[in-house]
């Protein structure tokens, strides 16, 4: 175990970097996560792990050969740390590759395009797991997956449920081979209630809720759906609207 005390060590410079800026994520390949349950869940779905650092009195799971493990002092956790409140246990592993499969074998998926905030992405991603989607297709605008409080707020989901990073048009042709209908949550002519909606294989396609979805989406869309609600509100949290469709598919199962 190394023992680290300055913020100037290149390690803790690292991290910090890590925590702040998606573009560093990316060319470096890594992310960071926090608290001893994220780690518990990191390993328990066998996540690829580089680094484990630590306040010494927080007691660390089993961790796989090769991951560096360093202990610093609580001030030096508070100043890394990418949370207000630090558990005392921050991880570093390697990110995943999130580009397209070959084909799609499952029935039942979401996609979001420009849903920026993190905590709604994760949010998503840890609905859709608990709905059992058979995965996320992330398009242009959104947040990124693997920014400290996406992770977060996915509660361990990103370690388990397979998440796609691709543009509207990658995602077509895709689509179009596993024939699998791309409903959008939008108000159209056709637009249908989603308890009637055929929603048991299908994608469906969730916008921000600023600007809703884009046009080239929605001329893509075969179908769209609404929620049904009252009058006086103008949409809901893109969260809660995932968590709405993810649950109507899930019971057009049962």
């Amino acid at each position: 175990m190394e023992h680290i005390t300055s913020r100037s060590n290149p390690l803790m410079t690292h991290i910090r970097k890590l925590a702040a800026s998606r573009a560093y994520r990316v060319k470096t390949g890594e992310y960071i996560g926090d608290g001893i349950k994220l780690l518990g869940e990191a390993l328990q779905w066998q996540a690829e792990l580089k680094t484990v650092v630590h306040t010494p009195d927080v007691p660390l799971p089993p961790l796989p050969d090769g991951v560096r493990v360093v202990e610093v002092p609580e001030g030096l956790m508070a100043y890394i740390s990418p949370m207000e409140t630090p558990q005392g246990v921050l991880f570093l592993g390697r990110r995943p590759d999130c580009s397209l499969p070959e084909t799609l074998e499952g029935r039942r998926y979401l996609a979001l395009e420009g849903v920026q905030d993190p905590g709604n992405v994760g949010t998503i991603l840890r609905t859709a797991d608990a709905f059992e989607a058979d995965g996320l297709f992330l398009l242009e605008g959104c947040a990124d997956l693997f920014g400290p409080k996406t992770i977060r707020a996915s509660m361990g989901a990103v370690f388990r449920r397979p998440v796609w990073s691709c543009t509207l048009e990658q995602m077509l042709p895709l689509l179009q081979q596993a024939g699998l209908p791309l409903l959008g949550t939008a108000l159209r002519e056709d637009t249908v209630d989603v308890r009637q909606a055929a929603l048991e294989r299908a994608v469906v396609l969730i916008g921000s809720e600023g600007r809703g979805l884009s046009q080239a989406a929605l001329d893509a869309c075969d179908q769209t759906v609404r929620i049904p609600m009252s009058s006086r509100c103008e949409s809901l949290n893109a969260a809660v609207a995932a968590a709405v469709v993810l649950w109507e598919g899930a019971r057009c199962l049962d």
